[in-house]
């Protein structure tokens, strides 16, 4: 009798185990390993995965056959499976959660099509593109011989990192090896797209994005598992493409949110990439402009090597960059140090438009005015139907006038009692992309000012000497580079309450910054912060290892990630409780909290622990808590409780 062992796709924790099947004899020689089926569960039809097909069960009772085979494509390669079930177990979640992140939905006609043999690999490319980085060169040849080699790569200011992301690609394609690549958002994925096409054979690239219609997306899928494509570049869900014989995965500016997943069990691609390198023995990078504390973490392991510029090439490709506090600044401009926009920033900006450079401008915020208090005693104003924050949008109401509205429900606030002074006028706290824009337009009339943020992302601007407004992450890339940037409200980013927020402020900062024209082209940055802050000091210096390290070594020195593993639990504190007292932690773990959580739109207020461990025993922790959701499922506990292992914000 033939045995298939199946995943199951049912969302329940205690039954996070393979089941086996009996395979009947009509379905022949189509139920191979990795292909989708239909299984008869709890008296009902569910869709499944065959994880093995054998001849032995340990059920000791008779096996219910499979009841359909949907597809005999294998779809799910025994790598990946194995895999998933690692990030499964990291994170204290279920496989069935991770193969729903794995597995695109299953659409027929690319299945029909034949599969096409793997184009011949291309010679190794130039080193040239390296040749800034002392171990550049030798890096891409250990790729192209086959070696395992594994490093941080910091990318010099103004550097075509995507042409150089697609160099490591070709050198491991050209030793015979597959390649994967994976970067924050679409803007990102379409210049590395580009980039590919001119270095590597068509048929050797899948790109795999959300946004692709689903047969499109299904089909550059095949192709890889197939063998067709050997080079995958992708978002998120590109971790888990299913390379043949992968040699290199790559994570581009792992410090961004857009890796962190925002559906169970919340893996995060970087993590995800190295643990994907170490099962399968396989060369990684871990590249951006800036430097991340977990980068550092690898760094400080071992575990990879620096691949960075010496301080000479450095400076040479560096804008020059000025913060507030210089004296001759302070002296000219007494108000410089609470202005949003000071003398030097003004000054910068004519400089460069003059010159017939465009000016990138990044603000925090998308929007007109995200933000309003109470002009009168500054506390948050808030809707009176849902408590949502007011604020003003973008785009004018009827008649031509912005009028306050909740950003949850969209009531307009037409009127406004502060219920802590009672006071009648509102006032804006953040001022956003749109009426920054507005701003500077007027005070540089002669230039044309755009505005690249939410709902309008501009790839990239020509030379022409514009103004351009971006928030973190939209910014254009503008050819020949900008004259000038301005970083405005700093106190925005530095001053949030966020164990990431000085990690995260440098990492948005550079990334303006590097779009920037060296120095010796006249090149010039300004930020809008105090210069005494390390965070400054490190955009200053265009040090990010080094301010990454410090974030480890106070990270370390308090007990947050990377330097512990942290869960964060939440629910309502009636589950909470229930959950505690079942959890067995291993020995030494802390649990901090209570702290009460925010409502968001369409959820109640509740309650959140922290409990965390020491690094090394953070696989007992994932243990501990799964085993807790698995009794709290086979009890059919009433409310559920959200647990996120080492989340991205805590």
């Amino acid at each position: 009798m033939k045995v298939a062992r199946v995943v199951v796709d049912v969302p329940l924790a205690h039954l996070d185990r393979p089941f086996d099947y009996a395979v009947p004899e009509e379905l022949g020689d189509g139920v191979v390993v990795g292909c989708r089926v239909r299984v008869r569960f709890a008296g009902r039809l569910v869709d499944g995965v065959v994880l093995d097909v054998g001849t032995t069960t340990e059920h000791t009772g008779k096996l219910a056959p499979l009841a359909k085979l949907v597809s005999s494509e294998p779809v799910l390669t025994p790598e990946v499976a194995e895999l998933a079930r690692v990030v499964a177990d990291r994170y204290a979640g279920s496989l069935t959660d991770v193969l729903r992140l794995a597995l695109p939905p299953r659409r027929g006609a690319p299945e029909k099509r034949p599969a096409l043999d793997p184009p011949a690999p291309p010679p190794p490319p130039d080193p040239a593109g390296f040749a800034r980085y002392p171990t550049g060169p030798e890096f891409l040849e250990a790729l192209a011989l086959g070696r395992t080699v594994r490093a941080v790569w910091t990318a010099l200011p103004g550097e075509d990192w995507p042409t150089r992301l697609v160099e490591l690609c070709r050198a491991a394609l050209s030793g015979g090896r597959g390649a994967l690549v994976v970067v924050p958002d679409g803007k990102d994925l379409d210049r590395l797209a580009a980039a590919a096409a001119a270095q590597l054979p068509k048929d050797a690239v899948a790109v795999l994005r959300a946004d692709s219609a689903p047969d499109t997306r299904y089909g550059r899928f095949l192709s890889v598992s197939r063998g067709t494509a050997q080079v995958v570049l992708g978002t998120r869900a590109a971790m888990f493409a299913p390379v043949r014989d992968l040699g290199l995965v790559v994570v581009w500016d792992d410090g961004d949110d857009l890796h962190a997943e925002p559906r169970a069990p919340y893996p995060h691609t970087r993590d995800v990439l190295v643990q994907r390198a170490h099962l399968a023995g396989c060369s990684a990078v871990v590249a951006a402009t800036a430097r991340t504390a977990e980068a550092a973490l690898l760094v400080e392991s071992g575990w990879a090597h620096e691949l960075v510029a010496d301080r000479p090439v450095l400076r040479a490709a560096a804008p020059r960059v000025q913060a507030l506090g210089a004296d001759s600044e302070l002296a000219r401009d007494p108000a410089a140090r609470s202005a949003r926009l000071p003398s030097l920033a003004f000054r910068v900006a004519r400089e460069a438009l003059a010159a017939g450079a465009p000016v990138l401008v990044q603000v925090p915020r998308s929007g007109y005015a995200p933000g309003l208090v109470c002009d009168r005693c500054r506390a948050p104003a808030r809707c009176v139907h849902c408590a949502g924050p007011l604020g003003v949008a973008a785009a004018p109401g009827p008649g031509g006038q912005r009028v306050a509205a909740c950003r949850w429900c969209a009531r307009p606030a037409a009127v406004f009692d502060c219920p802590h002074c009672h006071g009648t006028k509102l006032r804006a706290s953040v001022v956003g992309s749109a009426r920054t824009a507005e701003e500077l337009g007027r005070a540089f009339p002669g230039a044309a000012v755009r505005v690249s943020g939410r709902g309008s992302v501009l790839a990239s601007v020509g030379d022409a000497p514009d103004i351009v407004v971006a928030t973190p992450g939209a910014e254009p890339v503008a050819e020949g580079g900008y004259g000038a940037a301005l970083l405005l409200d700093s106190w925005a980013l530095l001053g949030r309450a966020d164990l990431r927020a000085g990690e995260e402020t440098l990492r948005r900062w550079l990334n303006a910054a590097a779009l920037v024209r060296p120095a010796p082209a006249g090149g010039q940055v300004v930020v809008t912060a105090d210069a005494a802050h390390p965070v400054v000091q490190a955009l200053v210096r265009w040090d990010p290892a080094g301010l990454a390290a410090r974030e480890l070594a106070e990270r370390r020195e308090l007990g947050f990630p990377p330097a512990t593993r942290m869960a964060a639990l939440s629910g309502s504190p009636a589950a909470l409780a229930d959950f505690l007292e079942l959890l067995r932690p291993p020995a030494g773990a802390e649990v901090l909290g209570p702290v009460p959580e925010p409502a968001r739109p369409g959820h109640e207020a509740g309650e959140r622990f922290l409990v965390r461990t020491a690094r090394a025993d953070g696989v007992a922790l994932a243990r501990a808590l799964a085993d807790v959701q698995g009794v709290r499922s086979a009890r059919k506990a009433p409310e559920h409780v959200r647990v996120q292992l080492d989340p991205d914000q805590l």
